[in-house]
């Protein structure tokens, strides 16, 4: 009888040790897909807004242009509503950058991207102007992507 109970309590206590090893290896699982999640998230809001802002750093490029060598108010205009459409389509990837990205210089560095391509509007008063306003957009951009992959590469 007591061989009996002890291998009952055996065979229990065995259960209870291969459900508890069982259920941390099922964390443990989860939570490294819930990273894996997370990374690929913060790529793709990364990479969305690296390409709307450079979308948009060309808008603003051929708006300013045509601007410059007196396009016809039509060209201007259509200008016009394309870039809009380049601005509208910045705010869905930077506000996921801004949540995603806990770090306040990529944070930083994604706002001063936006800025500057939005600053571009303000430089159709000249080519050098223009120009200037373009590579400070670019290098902003590219301030933007390094701080991201900086950051990337430590999270």
């Amino acid at each position: 009888m007591l061989a009996t109970t002890i291998a009952v309590l055996g065979t229990l206590l065995g259960a209870i040790v291969a459900g508890a090893f069982q259920q941390k290896t099922a964390g443990r699982a989860e939570r490294a897909a819930n990273t894996a999640q997370l990374r690929r998230d913060r790529l793709d809001a990364v990479t969305e807004l690296a390409a709307a802002g450079s979308d948009h750093r060309r808008a603003m490029w051929m708006r300013g242009e045509a601007v410059l060598n007196e396009a016809p108010a039509e060209v201007v205009q259509e200008l016009r509503r394309a870039s809009h459409v380049t601005r509208a389509a910045i705010t869905r990837p930077h506000v996921a950058v801004q949540v995603l990205m806990p770090d306040t210089d990529v944070q930083a560095a994604a706002t001063e991207m936006v800025t500057a391509a939005y600053r571009m509007r303000d430089a159709s008063t000249s080519t050098e102007d223009l120009t200037a306003a373009r590579e400070a957009a670019r290098t902003a951009h590219d301030r933007f992507v390094s701080a991201a992959a900086a950051y990337m590469q430590t999270a």
